[in-house]
C-alpha cells in the first residue's frame, strides 16, 4: 500500500502562503481550509478536482473542522474571536459563535450539538451550544492547547497541550477536568484516534508519534518521525496514520501496526496542512508555496 498523487488543485495565491487546518465533508467531498494567511476559508470541489469558493470574513483563519452529520463547517478565526458556522453543500456563512479571544482548536459533541473550542490565548476550553449560540461551560486547561477531538464511546474531549506535554481529558457535559495524561515527547499537537483498538494517536514536535491507551493514559508504543507535525490523520481502513511536517516539507505514513514510518512523501517546505477523505481514501496536502493541493490516493 502506497500513496500516489492523482491530481493538483490550484488554490487563490497569496505571497504569505500560510494554510492551517482542513477537513473533508463526506458526504459531497467537498474540502475546507483555513488560509490564514488571506483570512478566508477555501472550498474544493473533491470530485471534480477544482477550487469551488472562497468564504471570506475569517481572519487569522486556524481550526477547521466537519460536523458530518449535520452538514455544517466550524472554521475558527483566531485573529476575530469568532467561529464561523458554514453550510457544507452551499458554502453560506449561516452562523458566527464567540468563545475566547484566539479560538484554535476544535472538537464537535453531535448528540448535544455542543462545539468545544480551546483558546491559544488564555488556555482555556470553552464549550458552545450551537443551538443557542452561547458558552454554557469552560475550564482552564494545563497549558496551551494544540488540536483537540470528541471521544464519542467515553463521552469525553481530549486536548493535546503543548507545555507540560500531556494530554487533557475534559468530561463532554460539563467540561469537568478528568485526568492529564503525560507525553513522553514535547510539544503534543496533531491528535486522532483509533477507536476499534482503543488509542489516542498524538504526534509531538518533539519528532514522534505516541500511541496512548484510551482507557488507562499510558503510553503503548512510539515511532520517530522527520519533524515538527501539525494536524494528523488516522486511516482506519489502512492501519496508516498520515504525519505532515512542515520542515523539511515531507507527509510521514505511520504503519500503526507495527509502529514504523512505511512511507515518506516530500512535499513542500512549510506544508503542514492535510485534509483526509476516508469515504473516498484521498488525502489532500496543502502546499503554501505553490498554492496547490497535492491529492494523493491510496493504492
Amino acid at each position: 500500500m502506497t500513496l500516489a498523487l492523482v491530481r493538483s488543485i490550484a488554490l487563490p495565491h497569496h505571497p504569505s502562503g500560510g494554510f492551517d487546518h482542513g477537513d473533508v465533508h463526506l458526504a459531497t467531498g467537498r474540502v475546507f481550509v483555513a488560509h490564514t494567511a488571506a483570512g478566508t476559508v477555501e472550498v474544493l470541489d473533491g470530485d471534480h478536482g477544482l477550487h469551488s469558493a472562497t468564504i471570506p470574513g475569517c481572519p487569522e483563519a486556524s481550526g477547521v473542522l466537519c460536523a458530518q452529520h449535520d452538514g455544517l463547517v466550524f472554521a475558527a478565526a483566531r485573529a476575530a474571536g469568532k467561529v464561523l458556522v458554514i453550510e457544507a453543500v452551499s458554502g453560506s456563512v449561516i452562523g458566527v459563535l464567540s468563545a475566547g479571544s484566539k479560538p484554535n482548536g476544535l472538537a464537535w459533541d453531535a448528540g448535544r450539538k455542543h462545539l468545544l473550542v480551546a483558546d491559544v490565548h488564555d488556555a482555556r476550553a470553552r464549550l458552545v451550544d450551537t443551538r443557542t449560540a452561547s458558552v454554557v461551560a469552560e475550564t482552564e486547561l494545563p497549558g496551551r492547547p494544540r488540536w483537540c477531538v470528541y471521544d464519542g464511546r467515553r463521552d469525553r474531549f481530549l486536548v493535546n497541550v503543548r507545555e507540560p506535554a500531556c494530554v487533557a481529558v475534559l468530561a463532554a457535559g460539563a467540561l469537568a477536568p478528568q485526568a492529564a495524561w503525560p507525553a513522553s515527547a514535547t510539544g503534543p499537537h496533531g491528535l486522532d484516534l483509533d477507536e476499534d483498538h482503543g488509542l489516542a494517536y498524538v504526534a509531538c514536535d518533539g519528532g514522534r508519534v505516541l500511541s496512548l491507551d484510551l482507557e488507562t493514559g499510558r503510553e503503548r508504543a512510539g515511532a520517530a518521525i522527520a519533524g515538527e507535525p501539525d494536524a494528523i490523520w488516522y486511516n482506519a481502513a489502512r492501519s496508516r496514520l498520515y504525519v505532515a511536517i512542515g520542515r523539511p516539507g515531507v507527509v510521514d505514513v505511520v504503519d500503526t501496526r507495527e509502529m514504523v514510518v512505511a512511507q515518506e512523501i516530500r512535499t513542500e517546505a512549510g506544508a503542514h496542512t492535510t485534509a483526509f477523505d476516508r469515504t473516498r481514501q484521498l488525502i489532500y496536502v496543502f502546499l503554501p508555496q505553490s498554492c496547490l493541493a497535492a491529492v494523493y490516493a491510496e493504492g
